[in-house]
């Protein structure tokens, strides 16, 4: 069985707010120093889909990732969020932790709740509980110093989905980590959308995570980004490390890589 993107009904019935859906069209970005970065990108990442993209270094991945967080503009086209509420309804995971030194995981977590003026008894408790969905409980009153770079990601995403995005933006967040570690995370990130239900889009320049983790791959050309590739994958939606070994995986990332590097040649 291939999982899929709950509606929003499905969703609203099981207690949880469903993802948002995101629209591009025709989105282009040159910089200011004339770099064409984008040329013409359009894809739609449906409402609950957990989606990945790949491309060649330095293609625009993290330059559309952006756009759509909202914290850089396309200069021609238009990004679209279906429905958008608040400004916590989008979430943006970094390459780096980007963690305060001087506050405790606990009070790391909690920042976001702290800028939206949350009661502070009732973003401890959230952060408690976001923290425990991490892995890291008994590490609630450590420093990010004290923390392998592991741990520090799982912080990183614990403060990401702390007010409960709709959207979960991932920009190779785990591309330092050793590959058993990397794994670890998947999964757990994994788990983590299956649980919750909203829209992640990861970006990643590994072909195997990214078929892993996803419903759906977009593979980007090389600068100029264009899409080379948009493909739904047939996957189980119960995964494990077991899939990483099976032919039809390997054959599937076979032919992601062959669109790979089509798009960089």
């Amino acid at each position: 069985m291939t999982d899929r993107p709950l509606d929003a009904h499905s969703n609203a019935s099981a207690g949880r707010p469903p993802g948002l859906a995101v629209r591009l069209f025709d989105v282009h970005k040159v910089f200011d120093s004339g770099t064409l970065a984008v040329a013409g990108v359009s894809f739609t990442a449906a409402a609950g889909e957990f989606m990945a993209i790949v491309g060649p270094s330095g293609c625009g991945k993290s330059t559309i990732l952006r756009m759509m967080a909202g914290l850089d503009r396309p200069t021609s086209g238009s990004i679209d969020i279906v429905d958008r509420g608040r400004d916590a309804d989008i979430a943006y995971v970094f390459q780096d932790a980007h963690l305060l030194p001087w506050r405790s995981v606990l009070r790391n977590v909690e920042l976001p709740l702290e800028l939206m003026g949350i009661d502070p008894r009732q973003r401890r408790r959230q952060s408690h509980d976001a923290i425990a969905a991490v892995g890291l409980a008994d590490f609630a009153h450590a420093y990010p110093a004290q923390l392998s770079g592991g741990m520090r990601m799982r912080v990183s995403l614990a403060r990401a989905l702390i007010a409960h995005p709709r959207i979960l933006l991932l920009d190779e967040p785990f591309a330092a980590l050793d590959e058993i570690t990397r794994q670890d995370h998947d999964d757990q990130l994994r788990a983590l959308w299956l649980e919750r239900r909203m829209t992640v889009v990861f970006v990643t320049h590994s072909i195997a995570e990214a078929a892993y983790l996803a419903q759906r791959v977009i593979v980007l050309t090389r600068r100029p980004a264009r899409v080379a590739l948009d493909r739904r994958l047939d996957l189980p939606a119960c995964r494990g490390p077991s899939l990483r070994t099976e032919g039809g995986f390997a054959a599937l990332c076979r032919d992601l890589g062959a669109a790979l590097a089509r798009g960089a040649a």
